[in-house]
């Protein structure tokens, strides 16, 4: 679904348009996701089965909202943190720091926030992130990409059938949850910022 020629791509083009100050935009924005990738890493939500974080719903955001370009630039810069040995990642340090982390259970679904972030940004920067249906369908995409590259990783360690058990049941309730969430979310913020400008016109 294109995005209407008038209205900037992604949330930041229209926040904040890219012919301002393009280098401090992109190195502002690009801080800016790190630090919410980070603290979303680090908040662990009381769940059943299992306690959950807030990455993969963070690393949706962040993609939607910056497009695809910013958001595996955003993405990339906080692995990279990961790969020279910051506590960045959820577990860590306790299990382990830098890219021996990151090639262990967890390296999958690591791979998968860089993936997740190219085409959810790429849907956003085509208006998916505008509607609740192409959201919702981009969020469940992209939340898809994340347990599959995790599942497929862990698949190597422990075999497929115990990779689903422990890495792909337990997270299903908790990340359809997220999808609702920033499904819902998108839409409503669009809608807002819409009637920001136009009030803004008005006056």
């Amino acid at each position: 679904m294109p995005a209407a020629a008038s209205v900037p791509a992604c949330l930041a083009s229209r926040l904040w348009p890219a012919a301002a100050r393009p280098w401090w935009r992109t190195l502002v924005l690009t801080v800016v996701g790190v630090l919410l990738l980070v603290a979303a890493s680090k908040v662990r939500v009381p769940a059943w089965p299992v306690p959950v974080t807030l990455q993969t719903l963070c690393v949706l955001l962040v993609a939607a909202c910056y497009g695809c370009r910013l958001g595996m630039v955003t993405v990339g810069a906080y692995l990279a943190l990961g790969a020279a040995g910051l506590p960045v990642f959820a577990g860590t340090p306790e299990r382990g720091l830098g890219l021996s982390y990151m090639i262990g259970p967890t390296g999958g679904y690591l791979a998968g926030f860089l993936a997740a972030a190219a085409l959810v940004g790429a849907l956003a920067d085509r208006g998916w992130d505008r509607r609740l249906f192409t959201a919702g369908l981009g969020m469940t995409a992209g939340i898809a990409v994340i347990i599959g590259l995790g599942w497929l990783r862990l698949s190597a360690l422990v075999g497929w059938e115990r990779a689903l058990e422990v890495g792909v049941v337990p997270f299903v309730p908790a990340e359809a949850v997220k999808i609702a969430l920033a499904t819902c979310l998108l839409p409503l913020v669009w809608t807002l910022v819409g009637r920001a400008s136009g009030r803004r016109r008005q006056g």
